[in-house]
Order: structure tokens, then C-alpha cells, then sequence
């Protein structure tokens, strides 16, 4: 089960309180306080982990807390801090919060770490008031309260490619053509009801991660069909692979379905539609889909965008598409070879 999006409750804990203690030993007359401070309490902490796929943990369980700080002792001795609460969620983990909707932390990198709830920080003991005017205090401090909140868990994939399109359009078929995922397909709309991972490799050794998206339909971004529920999982995409099929006529003509779907990644998000696009035209192996490629291709060069004609069931211009993608990624991976070099020069 693939689970996106959850609610959690963090409870930070509490900090001990401080010691009122005054030192009483044979042969130390005058001995003064000596009452120790109180332990800070645990963090809450959310930690991305490259092992994790789903949200699907936090349908089972919504509340996590961390350990409190222990009470303060006589003769100086400090109460033991709390012990943190390491939540464990998978990269691409964007943190919200509840009352504003608005990002806190974005979770991209493996070991990648942010504090959800702070503990309370310890209370002072009375050998922490000591002074020459003020040499026998009887107080001491209570320790604060640890943060508690609740928070919105939303995943977005981490994928090189994104395959956009209309139901049926051929992306689960492509996508188990190029990479060894099996995505269910069937000849009926919506087959596809939650996001799809293939590895993909190209050229010299090179590999790219393909995100198979549901179909996007006409007025998604008004809750028809399944929405805009799962758009969000290619806003990280580099590349987009608009799938359009050609077999179609009529009212679902290929020109009119390739400008449905951008209309409404442009109503979800206006910089999914400013993303490169490599524009497939599928289900080459129908004779009716040669007919239509020829209307089809020219339509496309006046946009400036290249078609690229393939059949995910014989095999027929799926190298020249590959060669695209390996192509269209390059000025990409040039960018984080030169970051990681920048890295380690700092």
C-alpha cells in the first residue's frame, strides 16, 4: 500500500527539575548547596532514511514522544537527559504545519535531520544561586515543558523523470517496457491508482528513475478522476515525459489531449508546466496511430517541442527515446557533479 500524506502528534520531553540540597558531611563543617541541575528533555526528531518507500507506518501509529529529563541530586549531581525520539520517514519527506500549512523542513538527503519538537531545557539547582550575600538558597528551578505539536507528513518522490498524460495513454506499459517495474495494466482508465518507480538504464552505465503518475483527466484540479492527488510526486522531476495517444479521435483528439494535460499541471503548479517535456506519441504498432502521427509531428515542431513516435509493444523507437532522456539529464548532472565538487572544496 502506497500512503502519501499523514498526521503525526511529537511530544518533546520535559525537563527535570532542579535539586534544593545542602551538603552535610562528617568533618565538612559549612558545607553550602550542593543541589545538582535538572536533565534537558529529548528531542523529537524526524531523520530521512533511503531504506523507506510509503508514509504507510504513521496510518498505524500518530503519536511519538521522547523520554523526559531526570530530577536534579544532592552533591552536584545533574539528572540524566532525556533520550531523543529518532522518527525514521522516507526521503523526499516535506514536514507542514497543522495550524499554517506552510513547509518547516524539506528532507531530501539520506541521514538528513530535523528536530520536530525540542525538549524542555533542565531547571537549576540551588547550588547555581549561591553568592556571598545569598549563601544558603533555598529554591530551585522546575524544569520547561517539552514542545508537543502535531504535524503534516507529505512525500514527494525523488525521480529524474516524470511520465504525464491521460489515463490509458501508455505509462505503465513504457514504464515496464524500460525498467524491470510491473505496474498493473489493463485496457481501462485509472489502472494505475498510485505512483509507479522503475530504474531505467542508459548509456555507458548511467541509470535514471522514472515516476509512473495516475492519470491526469480534464477538470482534475476540481477533484474529477483522481485529481491532483498525486501531482505533487513530480514536482521534483528534471524531465517530463508527455505520453499521447495517437489511437485516439474524435473528442479525445491527440492535439486536444496534450493541451488538456498541460492546462491543469499549469492550474496545479505553473513551473510543472515551465519543466522540459520529451513529447511520446504511443501505440505506434495501430494503424490508425501512423495516420494521426502525421498531423500529429508537425503540430509539435510548431511549438518547438520534438515528438518522439514509439510502440511499448514491439520495441520501435524506445533506444531513440532513451537516448532523449540520456540526453535531456546531462546539463542536469553537470550542475551536481559541479556541486559536489564545490562541496568538497569547501
Amino acid at each position: 500500500m502506497f500512503i502519501d500524506e499523514a498526521n503525526i502528534f511529537v511530544q518533546a520531553g520535559d525537563g527535570g527539575r532542579g535539586c534544593v540540597s545542602f551538603r552535610r558531611e562528617k568533618f565538612v563543617p559549612k558545607g553550602g548547596p550542593d543541589g545538582g541541575d535538572g536533565g534537558k528533555g529529548g528531542d523529537v526528531i524526524l531523520q530521512a532514511d533511503r531504506n523507506l518507500s510509503t508514509l504507510l507506518d504513521f496510518r498505524y501509529k500518530q503519536r511519538y514522544a521522547a523520554g523526559r529529563g531526570e530530577h536534579g541530586r544532592g552533591s552536584d549531581q545533574k539528572g540524566r537527559d532525556g533520550d531523543d525520539c529518532i522518527i525514521r520517514v522516507p526521503l523526499g519527506t516535506v514536514v507542514r504545519s497543522i495550524d499554517s500549512g506552510g513547509e518547516v523542513a524539506d528532507l531530501i538527503t539520506p541521514g538528513q535531520c530535523f528536530i520536530a519538537a525540542h525538549g524542555g531545557r533542565g531547571g537549576r539547582g540551588n547550588a547555581r544561586f549561591k553568592s556571598p550575600t545569598r549563601q544558603a538558597p533555598r529554591y530551585a528551578q522546575p524544569g520547561e515543558p517539552g514542545e508537543a505539536r502535531w504535524s503534516r507528513l507529505e512525500l514527494k518522490l525523488l525521480a529524474d523523470v516524470g511520465l504525464i498524460g491521460l489515463p490509458n495513454a501508455g505509462k505503465s506499459t513504457l514504464l515496464s517496457r524500460i525498467s524491470a517495474a510491473r505496474p498493473k495494466i489493463a485496457p481501462y482508465p485509472f489502472t494505475t491508482l498510485m505512483p509507479q518507480l522503475g530504474i531505467v538504464r542508459l548509456r555507458d552505465e548511467r541509470s535514471s528513475v522514472v515516476a509512473d503518475i495516475p492519470g491526469i483527466i480534464e477538470g482534475a484540479h476540481e477533484g474529477k478522476g483522481l485529481g491532483h492527488q498525486f501531482l505533487r510526486h513530480i514536482e521534483r522531476t528534471r524531465l517530463l515525459m508527455h505520453l499521447v495517444d495517437l489511437t485516439s479521435s474524435g473528442e479525445g483528439d491527440p492535439l486536444l489531449n496534450f493541451d488538456t494535460v498541460n492546462r491543469e499541471l499549469l492550474v496545479y503548479a505553473s513551473q510543472l508546466a515551465e519543466k522540459p517535456q520529451v513529447v511520446v506519441a504511443t501505440k505506434m504498432d495501430v494503424p490508425m496511430a501512423k495516420q494521426a502521427w502525421e498531423r500529429f509531428q508537425p503540430a509539435m515542431a510548431a511549438l518547438g517541442l520534438r515528438a518522439i513516435a514509439i510502440s511499448a509493444v514491439t520495441g520501435e523507437g524506445i533506444g531513440t527515446l532513451l537516448d532523449e532522456i540520456d540526453k535531456a539529464l546531462i546539463p542536469v548532472r553537470s550542475v551536481i557533479q559541479s556541486n559536489l565538487s564545490r562541496e568538497r572544496t569547501l
